[in-house]
């Protein structure tokens, strides 16, 4: 790409940031407060222990980990270790596995990484003095010490030394989820602490998340990023202040504890729309297992605490107006489809270029599926992930339908258009929708996309409008399917057919399905070509009910 090309691509992305994120970036750079040694304010009372959100662990020896499904010993260079992905060593500092399934068996481990880590991590010093990093870590050490292995006195102060830290270097240039994430630990900061200092560390992560709830959190209880991974973090961070406040009673004012149990009750039921029959989350933007917990977890999880789902509207199509997504179900099919914004117009750093993609599920197998997320270091494989390729819908001309670039970039985004939904009269669901994405090619291509979903039956019909050289529908097939000629077998005995009509070419192409973050794993992907002047290419999957 040439230096006007590049320019020029980054004036289409940074047009869409808030002011803060320009400036606050160089002021983030420049300003570097100078950490306070002052004694630890005294530890708060407590009332009952801390229970934990199921999560798997990721420290399994003394020094050996387990994080995003890379096994490693501990960083010969260190916590700071140069030679290792950042965002595994970030993963290291965050210290998840305090709070990990069985973490009561490696609680002398646990001492002795937490002196490590105040040992070797002078004050205001690498990766983990970072404002994300110190608000994972100050969370979970306050936990861990709920659960009645008490921090000791180095740890306290250390403790303190982080919380002072991290509130004058709060991520304002970031926001989202990042923002969100520091006022949570300011909370659980100024709660786990008493005294002056402590209460205006919960008065500021109060209001500022209070600011956070209600921009972030959608009307339908989807998080504005509009990733059903992240979409689960913050549901668990909503019920881990509820608990915080049973935990500290009379330190967290009640409106504030209200607003968190209707928020996560209305993030619950926005959860179990985009979860498949198998449990697990649909992969739309950044999405993965094994980061957030799992739906079933977090429904566990907040029940505990009083905090029931909504039961969902009645019938076979849910309308996740807010956020874009469609969930159609018409016997054992479950559909889930993407017809919405790919986020919000200034942070659509976890978005892909996946507008109009949709999964299938048929009992509790995936059928279709979306190719998913197994990292987040600039290279290759990060933008392909990213990129239309990568999902079930239609490419054109091998452009992506929104201009996804480096890790978190997006310059020119696909506005959804023409969307509507129904029940007809042999009770199919349907949808339709269609993007500008591409209108920014020489043709200026429109595509537009209907899902007819009935008895035995989802019938995807793609058309383009305007002129372009090349078009290709994928579906990409979950690992676990057997592929027979055109049918698929699924693992309860189902059998798939397909059928292109219209199209100028099929072909099955050898895929990758990325599950959770290190992890691939082979498929097959269907190809459909729609060459010009395609009218209309329709792409129907049969099966027995």
């Amino acid at each position: 790409m040439s230096a006007p090309s590049r320019l020029l691509r980054l004036w289409r992305t940074a047009r869409h940031l808030r002011p803060v994120q320009v400036y606050g970036r160089a002021w983030h750079r420049l300003y570097r407060p100078r950490p306070s040694s002052r004694p630890a304010p005294p530890v708060a009372a407590r009332h009952g222990d801390w229970e934990r959100c199921p999560r798997d662990a990721s420290m399994i020896g003394p020094a050996r980990f387990r994080l995003l499904n890379v096994e490693r010993p501990f960083p010969a260079g260190g916590w700071n270790d140069a030679a290792l992905p950042k965002l595994w060593l970030y993963n290291l500092h965050y210290f998840d596995d305090l709070n990990a399934d069985g973490n009561e068996r490696r609680v002398d481990w646990h001492r002795a990484l937490i002196a490590r880590w105040i040992a070797d991590n002078p004050p205001a010093e690498g990766n983990g003095w970072e404002p994300y990093c110190l608000s994972l870590r100050i969370v979970n050490w306050i936990k861990w010490h709920g659960t009645g292995r008490a921090l000791d006195q180095a740890a306290l102060h250390s403790l303190a030394m982080q919380a002072r830290q991290l509130r004058a270097r709060l991520e304002r240039h970031l926001l989202g989820n990042h923002l969100w994430a520091n006022f949570k630990a300011l909370i659980f900061a100024g709660a786990f602490f008493e005294g002056d200092e402590a209460d205006r560390w919960l008065a500021l992560g109060l209001q500022g998340l209070h600011r956070q709830l209600d921009e972030q959190i959608l009307d339908d209880g989807g998080h504005f990023e509009r990733s059903p991974m992240y979409h689960g973090i913050l549901l668990e961070d909503l019920v881990d202040l509820v608990q915080l406040a049973q935990r500290h009673p009379g330190r967290i004012p009640g409106g504030h504890v209200e607003a968190w149990r209707a928020r996560a009750r209305r993030m619950l039921g926005w959860l179990a729309a985009m979860t498949h029959p198998d449990g697990g989350i649909a992969f739309f933007n950044d999405a993965a297992h094994g980061i957030a917990a799992a739906p079933a977890a977090l429904i566990n999880y907040a029940g505990r605490f009083g905090i029931a789902a909504p039961q969902p509207p009645a019938g076979p199509l849910r309308v996740l107006g807010g956020s874009g997504y469609v969930r159609m179900v018409h016997g054992a099919a479950v559909a889930i489809a993407d017809v919405g914004e790919i986020g919000p117009p200034y942070l659509p750093g976890h978005a892909h270029a996946d507008t109009l993609s949709f999964e299938l599920s048929l009992g509790a197998h995936r059928v279709l599926v979306n190719a998913g997320t197994s990292r987040y270091d600039t290279g290759p494989e990060r933008l392909w992930q990213r990129g239309t390729a990568a999902h079930n819908t239609v490419e054109i001309d091998d452009t992506d339908s929104s201009e996804v670039w480096s890790s978190f970039r997006v310059a020119r985004r696909a506005i959804p258009l023409d969307v509507a939904s129904g029940i007809d009269g042999t009770g199919a669901v349907w949808l339709r929708a269609a993007h500008d994405g591409y209108r920014r090619l020489p043709g200026r291509p429109l595509h537009r996309r209907r899902w007819d979903l009935r008895d035995g039956a989802l019938r995807v019909t793609d058309a383009i409008e305007g002129g372009y050289r090349r078009a290709v529908a994928r579906f990409r097939l979950a690992p676990e399917l057997r592929m027979e000629g055109d049918t698929l077998v699924v693992p309860d005995g189902r059998r798939v057919r397909w059928l292109a009509e219209g199209a100028t070419g099929v072909r099955t192409v050898a895929g990758s399905w990325f599950p959770h973050f290190g992890v691939e794993r082979p498929c097959t992907v269907i190809e459909v070509e729609l060459a010009p002047p395609a009218a209309a290419v329709v792409t129907t999957f049969f099966w027995s009910q």
